[in-house]
């Protein structure tokens, strides 16, 4: 893989000459994508970093922040989730997100975790975007995961929808029953009722950083996907309500940084508001309507401070080491 795949040597739509990309069995032999970045040499050691990115999502996304956060000293990792990105698909239309049950991507998480753990330099730090917020929470709640540190980036805790949950939890059942399970939730964009063209509405103000997700898919078609599954809503209403069992998040004893978009369209902002409650040692910020979903590619004045605050919370959490 060329590290200029546009010629332009935009950190965004370029894999850096010093990541690896590479694939990497599942016990079950299914294959993920997984990419890594070492710190530069003499850089002061960090640790390592582990991101896990959200629903539709695919690393190339948040090539910017892993290559920054290699810069500061980390050594940096990242993977598709099984059956998104290049990871491959769970139904025969490529175009579907889908997934049986969560507990599939909470058992890949574990064993992507211990071979990541066995293979980079701790202290070990696990940063999950939207989806992949919620299934490294859970992952941390359940004790499959086990980090020094972590950080959520808008985690989807709950929904934006004027329906009560347990009513989306009980509709989307209905409809897992009354047709194919595996069939597209709704047509377009990133929920019910959202047409294609107001897509970036729903993530981020800047319009050069949600180009790049489309230059990525065009330049790897193998990355395309679209709505997800009536089984993924359906099963994504249930671990919802899984991370809301009492004494669940409470248990958690790993410092959590949580970031949030009050104005999110997607992330309901107060289940993450309830969650940071719940979390014993837990740091929330937040941001107004200058911020939108995608927190990590928004507009360069709230982006900075997301980086800011993430470095803010590593420093304080995770000491860098001088000796």
């Amino acid at each position: 893989m060329s590290a200029r795949l546009d010629g332009s040597g935009d950190v965004r739509r370029a894999i850096p000459a010093f990541a690896r990309e590479w694939r990497w069995a599942l016990p079950d032999g299914h294959q993920i994508r997984r990419i890594s970045l070492d710190p530069p040499a003499g850089a002061l050691p960090r640790g390592s970093i582990l991101f896990m990115p959200g629903r539709a999502d695919f690393y190339e996304k948040y090539l910017e922040t892993l290559v920054e956060w290699a810069g500061a000293g980390w050594h940096v990792s990242s993977a598709d989730w099984r059956g998104q990105g290049a990871s491959g698909r769970m139904t025969a239309d490529p175009l579907v997100g889908h997934i049986e049950d969560f507990s599939i991507w909470i058992s890949d998480l574990g064993a992507l975790w211990r071979d990541w753990v066995r293979t980079t330099p701790g202290p070990h730090v696990l940063v999950g975007h939207s989806m992949g917020g919620h299934l490294v929470l859970r992952a941390v709640a359940e004790g499959v995961a086990s980090p020094e540190a972590v950080v959520l980036s808008a985690p989807m805790l709950g929904f934006v929808t004027a329906i009560p949950q347990f009513v989306q939890h009980v509709y989307a059942k209905l409809m897992c029953l009354i047709g194919n399970p595996e069939r597209m939730a709704w047509k377009s964009s990133e929920k019910p009722g959202s047409a294609s063209d107001d897509r970036m509405t729903l993530l981020t103000h800047d319009a050069d950083r949600y180009s790049d997700e489309l230059w990525w898919r065009a330049a790897r078609p193998e990355l395309e996907i679209g709505p997800a599954s009536w089984r993924w809503v359906e099963r994504a209403a249930a671990s919802i309500e899984a991370l809301r069992a009492r004494g669940l998040l409470e248990a958690v004893m790993a410092p959590v940084l949580l970031l949030a978009a009050k104005h999110d369209a997607l992330v309901s902002w107060p289940s993450l508001d309830a969650a940071a409650a719940r979390l014993p040692r837990s740091e929330l910020v937040a941001w107004g309507p200058e911020a939108r979903h995608e927190l990590l590619r928004e507009a360069d004045p709230v982006r900075a401070q997301v980086m800011a605050a993430i470095s803010s919370f590593l420093n304080r959490a995770l000491p860098a080491r001088t000796a």
